[in-house]
């Protein structure tokens, strides 16, 4: 059994790698919900949609979110009734949405509705969202505080950071089956994700970093950083704005509490002693998913196979 930590894009892509070297039946995927947010009336679980729409391979790949081929037609007429629509949401895209919010609507859980989506995608793979409860994360900046997804697509991450605030984490549970997944785990996967918002959100949940320490489990992370920069997103603004070091050392250090195994790029290879001082054991690879090889190379590593 594996279980694999998730944000969106790179974990995404990595878990397309990883599903060639294991069946899906036998992965959980527990993903980031600090990045739900209500518009037009939705409940939109951005992290949740694009792993299921990657793994049932309709995802827009060029983009890395919505579905392939998509029509934004909604949204255009929504724009011509004076809505403000930064948020790309595609027109199949919206039946998700709508049908996710309904079924919240009629008393059904979060993780309830994101079973019934996979399945009808055709997915045998767990995915687990990280809470059914209310977790927003919010970004600070000179502006003040607003929701990560106006940060990050509205304002496409150009403000400076100066702290983030995860809404909800004091009280949030993990959803049913998430502890499980680590404990009952031969190998847990920390996906190159960004560590302060997609996976930091994972661990602020309560009971997770827990058992991700005293799980029986290989656990093993991924370095989102390469060369001093992430792969995509903010990670960077994010670490930096927090005081941390933009660096692959820099997030195993976030992470060495937990870890046994960190993978590091190539480009990075001379943070490997650096690495291996804070007790982990360190696996240099190319971790560049730009192709499908490499990432299927990549999870081949991982598992050491």
């Amino acid at each position: 059994m594996i279980a694999a930590l998730a944000g969106g894009v790179g974990a995404a892509r990595f878990l397309t790698g990883l599903t060639r070297l294991v069946k899906e039946e036998d992965l959980s995927v527990i993903v980031n919900t600090g990045d739900d947010i209500e518009l037009f009336g939705l409940h939109i679980s951005p992290d949740l949609d694009i792993v299921s729409y990657t793994l049932a391979g309709i995802v827009d790949e060029e983009k890395g979110w919505g579905i392939r081929g998509d029509t934004f037609q909604c949204l255009e007429m929504l724009k011509k009734h004076g809505l403000d629509t930064w948020f790309g949401l595609g027109d199949r895209d919206l039946a998700t949405h709508i049908y996710r919010t309904d079924r919240l609507k009629q008393g059904f859980t979060l993780s309830q509705i994101t079973d019934e989506v996979c399945r009808s995608l055709g997915l045998k793979v767990k995915i687990l969202p990280m809470s059914n409860d209310k977790f927003e994360t919010r970004v600070t900046t000179s502006d003040g505080s607003m929701h990560f997804e106006e940060y990050f697509v509205r304002r496409q991450g150009k403000d400076e950071v100066l702290g983030v605030e995860f809404v909800g984490a004091a009280t949030a549970k993990p959803s049913p089956g998430v502890l499980n997944a680590i404990l009952d785990a031969e190998v847990v996967v920390v996906c190159p994700s960004n560590p302060i918002v997609s996976i930091g959100t994972i661990l602020a949940v309560d009971g997770v970093r827990d058992a991700l320490r005293r799980t029986s489990a290989r656990v093993v992370g991924i370095s989102p950083i390469v060369a001093g920069l992430p792969i995509k997103g903010p990670a960077d603004k994010m670490l930096r704005g927090l005081g941390f070091e933009v660096s692959a050392f820099g997030v195993a250090k976030l992470y060495s509490d937990f870890l046994d195994t960190f993978v590091l790029d190539a480009q990075d290879v001379s943070q490997k002693e650096r690495i291996e001082k804070l007790g982990l054991e360190v696996k240099v690879t190319n971790t560049l998913m730009n192709s499908f090889e490499r990432k299927v190379e990549l999870a081949r590593v991982v598992l050491g196979k």
